[in-house]
């Protein structure tokens, strides 16, 4: 079929939503950090805390959710997780007002955004794969990404424009207000939805195996784990050179503010090529061969960072690499959100989907707390080179085999046009 697939009125307000509550994070996308800098003259030690410390509570904290996600109706799930993060986040310019901020309720307020986002995400991929068509998932997951991508392409440029205009606290409340307009377009969206069955036999659905069957189902099935492992790894060296190279072109390499923002937004074009691409791929290539060439081609360019040098011919580096990541990044994503929903049982979703976001999260943290130690011990090019050589070996966990269950056919046979 040509032209843009429609997927319904329910599906319009879920992607209205999602889009509101993006816009508002790439608006405030590193605002804790930078008030920690600029309000209250945090050093390099707490700053790194609070990128790290923080989302690695918040995945603690995620744990105990996943189950009573499981066992909730979604829509009010994702509307009280929008709720909790618009309430905790407002309490940061109210205390700013009076003059009370502290660095540790920026360390409380970066865990519990963390914890409902992971919640708001499990709750939401469950939601999504009983609300449309199995043979649309793909093009409804490319579609948030295509929406990911364009946020944080055109919210920080903008959000470091406000702040300068209006203050430090400015896009907290713009971003703050995004998940009270999300929660509004969820309610919207209407419909009734069933109470799902607790297949608990008459026991608590938080009994303490009910932690662990998200890890459990992906650990035990042999293309859920591949990939699993793979995308911990990959996503946490990725982000773990995100702070590195921000006192790498900064600092040492002497790049004017302007010129890093543009070094990281500009590429975030390649989101909006990768994820219209993904269907139309999968359709001519199978998704097996997504997951093994697209997969690897996300790992091979981060070590080109390491060669970044002043001027011109630096940024052009810069952005050149990301693009490249960035590309493969959202062509490879949509692919492996669809595979994820597919591969789940109805009653596992939310535990699978908490595990796994749990699991991404805590291997960002922990390697973006080891390249900080790296850095301190050698220096940021160093850390930045290391990461790079270590995700070159990523691609040797990706399935060498279509792992697809009998019971759910591929996508691919089915796949029609892009988004």
């Amino acid at each position: 079929m040509v032209g843009r697939r429609r997927l319904g009125r329910q599906f319009g307000w879920l992607w209205a939503a999602y889009a509101v509550s993006a816009y508002g994070s790439g608006l405030g996308f590193g605002a804790l950090p930078l008030i920690a800098v600029m309000v209250l003259h945090a050093g390099p030690a707490e700053v790194s805390a609070l990128s790290a410390v923080g989302p690695a509570v918040g995945a603690l904290i995620a744990v105990p959710l996943a189950p009573w996600v499981e066992f909730r109706r979604k829509r009010p799930v994702m509307i009280a997780m929008d709720v909790t993060r618009f309430a905790v986040m407002a309490t940061i310019p109210v205390a700013y007002a009076f003059g009370w901020l502290g660095f540790v309720q920026l360390l409380v307020t970066s865990a519990v955004v963390a914890a409902a986002k992971i919640a708001f995400n499990a709750a939401g991929g469950a939601y999504l794969k009983g609300l449309v068509q199995p043979d649309d998932l793909l093009v409804a997951n490319a579609r948030f990404e295509s929406t990911n991508w364009s946020s944080i392409a055109v919210g920080p440029p903008l959000g470091g424009a406000a702040i300068g205009l209006f203050g430090p606290v400015t896009t907290v409340v713009a971003d703050a207000l995004s998940y009270l307009f999300s929660a509004l377009g969820i309610t919207a969206i209407g419909g009734r939805e069933e109470v799902p069955p607790r297949r608990t036999t008459g026991k608590s659905p938080v009994r303490a195996g009910a932690l662990l069957d998200g890890w459990r189902h992906i650990m035990g099935h042999p293309g859920l784990r591949a990939l699993y492992l793979n995308n911990m790894l990959v996503a946490g060296l990725i982000m773990a050179t995100e702070p590195l190279l921000a006192v790498l072109l900064l600092r040492q390499l002497g790049f004017p503010p302007w010129q890093y923002g543009l070094a990281f937004a500009a590429p975030c074009v390649g989101g909006l090529i990768g994820s219209r691409l993904a269907r139309r791929v999968v359709a001519r290539h199978g998704r097996h061969r997504v997951f093994r060439t697209v997969g690897t081609l996300r790992a091979i360019w981060l070590i080109g960072l390491a060669f970044v040098r002043p001027g011109v011919v630096g940024l052009v580096t810069v952005i050149a690499v990301e693009l490249a990541i960035i590309i493969n990044m959202s062509l490879y994503t949509p692919v492996l959100a669809t595979y994820r929903l597919e591969q789940t049982p109805k009653h596992l979703l939310a535990r699978t989907l908490s595990a796994w976001s749990i699991g991404q999260q805590a291997s960002i943290a922990v390697l973006t707390a080891l390249g900080g130690l790296l850095a301190d011990v050698t220096s940021p090019r160093t850390a930045v080179t290391v990461a790079g050589l270590l995700i070159l070996t990523t691609p040797l966990l990706l399935p060498r085999h279509d792992q697809t269950s009998p019971t759910r056919p591929d996508i691919a046979a089915r796949a029609g046009n892009g988004p």
